[in-house]
């Protein structure tokens, strides 16, 4: 049995899927679990690369399992038990061991770890991983945060696992402490909107224009040979052929009109305004799924005031075009995130290589983020990816088709909350002039604020503190 190379802690789902990718690719490792039936669970399906896999009965014994530097991940989720864990290994190891949280966390989490660990001369590691299950085991997408030091360690061990766009492995170091971890909260902020875009357009077509569930997918498909190829795009086409198998009709028709959420969503949005942005087509996807959850109030609303929707007036033409002009300004308004934390925690992001892990194993996954990438690469005008040169004739042509789209589906009573999000923000960053003046006028009126005059002059407050 060939020694390990790392430890993996925590074989749940994602925890084994990413144990039997390392095993698969050549790299022994050891792994333990917080109770033994997953132990057993783990040794029959790793049967296949049972000289590359130690089990350990719990943590201590992994932890003296591995060679030195220790390198030990963890799957578990990322709130007390991680911190649980860390009373329990801390004493174990040795400068220059490294722990590594590869669940969701919050980035905050990560770098106040990172720090503990840094007092005893260890390295803490915040790994975003993407892709599910599937993408742990087959190859996913994964965002490191952590030292250099932490980095020239796990590469080795990472990059065989990650998947691949045209042979590049889509894993790399984002930077120090949480910017792993928070490179992927905002990846999962636009899944969000992703998602609900999507969803907005499938209401259109289904409700509004009376497709059927096949229908749609045929148009899905269609869409997603072209610019708007995405793994999103690709899964939705394929649930709209499913039929019930415990009834008639699409399985679609079938599940509740009730999304879930992990959280990852809100914390993009509270991140984005706390570092003074807003990112207002993932907060209005995270209003959607809030508002999915009110069934009873939107049964009585529709009671009270009626349901009834006109057939909206919209050239199916248009939704392509009006799509990938919101794609793009959905990953503006998240690289626009990415770019006011980088600035506020030194992290030094690089945004192209950030969209180039993104291409490949995770659920945001597209063919645009082939051109993203290039845009950052050739510059951005004042950093902004929406200023890009080339992608000004797919704003020519999406633009008037998104203005069109909401217009038509907002008259007949289609909600679009995020693509109608991303009409507003494109319509409030091309006016030089807008009408904060009036909001700077109002608060030194009722609070003697004061305001910046446009001839240059000092700030001054308004003649109405003459009266």
């Amino acid at each position: 049995m060939a020694d390990p190379k790392i430890g993996v802690y925590g074989l749940g789902t994602m925890g084994s899927a990413l144990a039997l990718n390392m095993a698969d690719h050549g790299i022994p490792v050891a792994v333990s679990n917080v109770t033994a039936d997953l132990i057993a669970t783990f040794e029959r399906r790793a049967t296949p690369f049972a000289e590359r896999i130690t089990t350990a009965p719990d943590l201590p014994a992994l932890v003296a399992a591995l060679p030195k530097p220790r390198l030990l991940l963890a799957m578990i989720p990322s709130t007390g038990p991680v911190d649980e864990m860390l009373d329990t290994v801390i004493p174990l190891l040795e400068p220059g061991d490294t722990v590594i949280d590869a669940g969701n966390a919050d980035f905050h989490a990560t770098r106040r770890r990172a720090e503990r660990l840094a007092e005893s001369g260890l390295h803490f590691v915040g790994l975003g991983v993407s892709g599910g299950e599937a993408g742990a085991r087959h190859g996913p997408s994964m965002m490191f945060g952590g030292s250099a030091q932490s980095w020239a360690d796990l590469q080795p061990i990472l990059e065989p696992i990650a998947a691949r766009f045209e042979g590049t492995p889509c894993v790399d170091r984002m930077g120090p402490d949480g910017a792993g971890h928070f490179v992927k909260t905002v990846h999962n902020g636009i899944e969000y909107a992703d998602m609900q875009m999507i969803a907005e357009v499938y209401d259109l077509l289904r409700n509004g224009l009376e497709h059927s569930a096949e229908a749609v997918a045929d148009r899905l498909e269609a869409w997603n040979d072209g610019p708007l190829g995405s793994y999103l795009f690709e899964i939705t086409a394929k649930i709209l052929r499913y039929d019930d198998p415990l009834g008639e009709g699409p399985m679609v028709d079938a599940i509740r009109d009730a999304a879930g959420q992990k959280g990852t969503g809100r914390w993009t949005v509270i991140e984005a305004v706390q570092l003074g942005q807003s990112a207002t087509m993932i907060e209005a996807a995270v209003a959607a799924r809030s508002w999915s959850s009110e069934t009873g109030l939107r049964e009585a609303a529709g009671s009270t005031f009626g349901t009834a929707r006109d057939r909206p007036a919209i050239d199916e033409g248009d939704l392509e075009a009006a799509l990938l002009a919101a794609r793009i300004l959905e990953y503006a308004q998240g690289f626009r995130i990415l770019a006011a934390a980088s600035d506020r925690y030194g992290w030094g992001l690089d945004y192209a290589a950030i969209a180039r892990v993104w291409r490949a194993g995770c659920i945001i996954r597209a063919k645009l983020l082939d051109d993203i990438s290039e845009a950052f690469t050739e510059g951005t005008p004042q950093g902004q990816l929406f200023l890009a040169p080339r992608f000004a004739d797919i704003f020519a042509t999406g633009i008037p088709a998104l203005r069109r789209v909401v217009g038509a589906a907002t008259a007949a009573g289609y909600p679009l909350p995020v693509l109608g999000a991303a009409l507003t923000f494109w319509d409030m960053m091309r006016q030089p002039h807008g009408t904060a003046n009036l909001i700077q006028a109002q608060r030194d009126f009722f609070g003697n604020h004061g305001y910046d005059r446009l001839d240059g002059q000092d700030s001054h407050h308004g003649p109405w503190w003459d009266d």
